[in-house]
């Protein structure tokens, strides 16, 4: 991984739900993300959370999406939006 790719991780051990998703690119801006959580169809480890729950590695995310379903664990987090290959690195 490129130095410019490392400076965009978070040295932070959490970050928010909301963030994350936009950072992972997963919603194509916060304000999706936030409804997508408000709305039920994302949660965190099997529960529903709020857009500013504290997200951390080694927590699971299920998210709906249309008519996609993700189930991801979380390797790293971001505050940054990052390249999508990047992004990539950021669940499994």
């Amino acid at each position: 991984m490129c130095m410019a790719a490392m400076g965009a991780m978070s040295s932070a051990e959490s970050v928010r739900l909301d963030r994350w998703l936009w950072a992972a690119r997963f919603f194509k801006t916060r304000r999706l993300a936030i409804e997508a959580v408000r709305s039920g169809r994302v949660s965190v480890d099997g529960v529903r959370a709020k857009p500013a729950r504290a997200l951390r590695p080694g927590q699971r995310l299920s998210i709906r999406k249309g008519a996609q379903d993700f189930d991801v664990d979380v390797l790293d987090v971001s505050e940054q939006r990052v390249p999508a290959a990047v992004a990539e690195t950021l669940y499994q």
